[in-house]
């Protein structure tokens, strides 16, 4: 009866004390740490303007409506320009006349029939011919809206017909090539960012790089964020949604371990299973920092070199005997 008894009992304990094959993780302490944090982001034009014309008058085409793209130098929109025409052809006809009496006096000046000083009127006539014949050009070609840049058609303010006063908005054209993203950035990211530098933005399931170009106060409040302007080489639709990916560091001593070796103690603690010298199970505290995927970043009394076992208490006691599956 003994030896059955006895027997029976070393059969229980076998499964404990037996040793076991496990999955090892080998630690290393650091330092510090990378986070990464998304930011929102605000995705806008680089370029934004409000076009009007520059002279008082009756719009005559409006050329363009919401949604088309237009090309640098085109013309968008005009003014009546029966006047403005009419005053042009004048001032170019006073020029030529200016420049035809100019170089008559010229020539009979070598045969010494017309005076320095008539000849030096005329020559001051041609001038001042030339110049009001500028101006002239300069008021027709305020007749009409050119796109200042190649972009797209935000707003259509005023149809034809309508009477106009100088500045009076008629179209907003957005630029059509790049865009910029504004970002709020914590005090405590900028000091680890650079100017110049290229930073990821994902937008919708992608991901595009961008530049920081500038930081900028956020108000006068006394905010401690800042405004950041990031541009990107690429275009896509302004106001898309976007998030900035910014990797912070953050000083704090500590060794990455598999999330799934970590087993909740008492007072916030957490327990990982290490190996000992003799091929035991043994407990450490750990205090959980940081949970990346699958991995947690964890200080304590872990030491460079400690073994930790993977899957934790899930896959031994303390105590047990263990091997490497390795």
């Amino acid at each position: 009866m003994k030896k059955i008894t006895i027997t029976l009992l070393l059969s229980l304990a076998m499964p404990v004390f037996a040793q076991k094959y496990v999955d090892l993780h080998e630690v290393t302490i650091v330092e510090e740490y990378a986070v990464d944090k998304m930011l929102p982001a605000k995705v806008v034009p680089k370029r934004q303007s409000v076009l009007g014309f520059e002279v008082p008058g009756k719009v005559k085409t409006i050329q363009v409506d919401i949604g088309d793209r237009v090309k640098k130098g085109q013309v968008l929109a005009e003014l009546e320009d029966a006047e403005a025409l009419a005053r042009l052809n004048e001032a170019e006809a006073n020029v030529l006349m200016a420049k035809n009496t100019f170089k008559r006096s010229q020539a009979l000046d070598e045969s010494s029939y017309v005076s320095e000083q008539r000849l030096e009127n005329e020559e001051f006539r041609a001038q001042i011919a030339q110049a009001q014949y500028e101006i002239a050009a300069t008021k027709f070609q305020q007749t009409k809206i050119i796109a200042p840049y190649d972009g797209i058609i935000q707003r259509r303010l005023l149809d034809e017909g309508s009477i106009v006063n100088p500045s009076v908005p008629v179209l907003e054209v957005l630029d059509s090539n790049y865009v910029e993203a504004k970002v709020s950035l914590p005090k405590s990211i900028i000091g680890q960012m650079s100017l110049g530098q290229q930073y990821v933005f994902l937008v919708g399931d992608k991901k595009f790089d961008a530049r920081l170009m500038r930081l900028a106060p956020m108000s006068s409040m006394g905010s401690n964020n800042r405004l950041g302007i990031f541009a990107f080489d690429e275009f896509f639709s302004p106001g898309a949604t976007a998030r900035l990916v910014v990797s912070i560091k953050e000083f704090t001593s500590g060794a990455w371990v598999p999330l799934n070796a970590l087993s909740q103690a008492e007072q916030g603690l957490w327990n990982v299973f290490t190996v000992a010298d003799d091929s035991t199970t043994q407990k450490d505290y750990v205090e959980l920092i940081h949970i990346e995927n699958t991995m947690a970043y964890v200080s304590g009394t872990l030491k460079t070199g400690d073994r930790v076992i993977v899957g934790g208490a899930s896959k031994v006691v303390e105590g047990q005997a263990v091997r490497d599956s390795q």
